[in-house]
């Protein structure tokens, strides 16, 4: 039982993002290195909001509870801030990048676009995110031991691994957003990001009540991928155009010789 939770959890946390990577991603070099390098910049992030969050305690009255929840707060905030300004630092570099990419390269277009970027790079936070999420309780759902056998929740691993897939492919709607609203100056929107970030890392407060986190954690991971449609170039004609195969431009463009 315990190595079907196991593989069942992990299947539902980075089955999509592990597809994603394979069918837009895999086939590409110069993709799956944005990719390593976006999930690089998320480990900095976390190694900086770490040592913090490290000093923050050591310095801390640890009898206090109301001092721990608070540095608890604190510590979560500071990581999603931390997170969205290295997400804008590496749009800065990827910037850069491009443009030298753009003076090497014997073509007059980009070989890689900013909207191809923000996916790659978003896709890329996701998956060290998830990662380190759930890589404990994945190892945990090994055994031994029974979960809920003291009166908790038996829907501890099934909840944790929903919710690290939504955060995955948040990162992913995030990325593509946020990059877009640089590129457009639209600061607001930036704001968006981040303030959505910091609901839905704040939601995970409520667990055990699980409802109460998955659910609206899935109705921003809605919106947030209606937005990132959008602002990735999508529009309802060319969605009924690719879902019926009917889309020439794209046919060609993901035509492959035998």
């Amino acid at each position: 039982m315990t190595a079907a939770v196991f593989f069942g959890c992990t299947f539902i946390a980075f089955g999509p993002a592990i597809a994603l990577f394979l069918f837009t991603i895999a086939r590409e070099p110069l993709r799956v290195i944005f990719l390593i390098a976006g999930a690089f910049f998320w480990l900095v992030s976390l190694l900086l909001s770490s040592l913090v969050w490290f000093i923050s305690v050591q310095i801390s009255n640890k009898e206090s509870a109301a001092q721990q929840k608070g540095l608890l707060i604190f510590g979560v905030v500071l990581s999603v801030l931390l997170q969205e300004t290295f997400r804008f630092a590496y749009y800065k570099l990827l910037k850069k990048a491009n443009e030298g990419l753009l003076a090497l390269s014997q073509e007059e277009t980009m070989p890689i676009s900013i909207r191809q970027l923000a996916y790659v790079s978003g896709l890329g936070f996701g998956f060290m995110s998830g990662a380190f999420s759930v890589v404990n309780i994945l190892a945990d759902s090994v055994g031994p031991g029974t979960v809920g056998i003291h009166g908790d929740s038996q829907h501890y691993f099934l909840s944790s691994a929903f919710m690290t897939m939504a955060i995955i492919l948040l990162h992913m709607f995030w990325g593509v957003v946020f990059f877009d609203a640089c590129e457009k100056q639209r600061w607001w929107a930036v704001a968006a990001v981040v303030i959505s970030h910091l609901v839905v890392s704040c939601l995970t407060f409520q667990n055990p009540e699980y409802i109460a986190s998955l659910v609206p954690t899935y109705v921003i991971l809605f919106l947030m991928g209606i937005w990132a449609f959008y602002s990735a170039g999508g529009s309802l004609r060319n969605l009924k155009l690719c879902l019926t195969c009917k889309d020439k431009d794209f046919l060609l463009a993901n035509h492959r010789p035998r």
